[in-house]
């Protein structure tokens, strides 16, 4: 009877470790081979480069309205006809100041930049409705803004 109880001894001891090593084996090869996490969207900014958004303005068209900006709103930025998140705070400082935009200066050109953007355009040949949106009125008459202060 002693032989048997040492042999299912040896036995059960040996399954466990070969359950143990298989388990190991198995958690590392599959944590290995498993698909990276998805990640979030890298921001811009996290990597030092700005975001641009011409809403449809030619380079030249931007690099006016940069000019513009520095003259009048404290815009630090370079004149490189790139609209970005310097330069578009600059627009939400001259917006806050003279048409109702009431959001952050943080130059995100969101809603209610465009909305402010729109009631300013109003004198540059916008007639469309002050709806937040970007649309080919919005931007003909920023084009048309940008020449007048090219």
């Amino acid at each position: 009877m002693r032989p048997s109880v040492m042999t299912r001894s040896i036995v059960s001891a040996t399954a466990v470790v070969g359950l143990v090593i298989g388990a190991l084996a198995g958690a590392g090869t599959s944590f290995a081979a498993s698909a990276p996490a998805a990640q979030p969207a890298v921001s811009a900014e996290s990597f030092g480069t700005l975001a641009t958004n011409n809403l449809g303005l030619t380079e030249r068209q931007a690099k006016d309205v940069q000019l513009w900006l520095r003259w009048n709103y404290e815009y630090t930025g370079s004149i490189d006809g790139l609209l970005g998140t310097n330069s578009w705070k600059a627009m939400q400082r001259h917006l806050a100041a003279r048409w109702d935009y009431n959001d952050s200066i943080d130059g995100i050109v969101g809603t209610n930049t465009i909305k402010a953007l729109q009631r300013m355009l109003r004198g540059h040949g916008y007639t469309g409705p002050i709806d937040g949106i970007a649309g080919d009125g919005t931007r003909a008459a920023f084009a048309k803004f940008a020449d007048v202060h090219g």
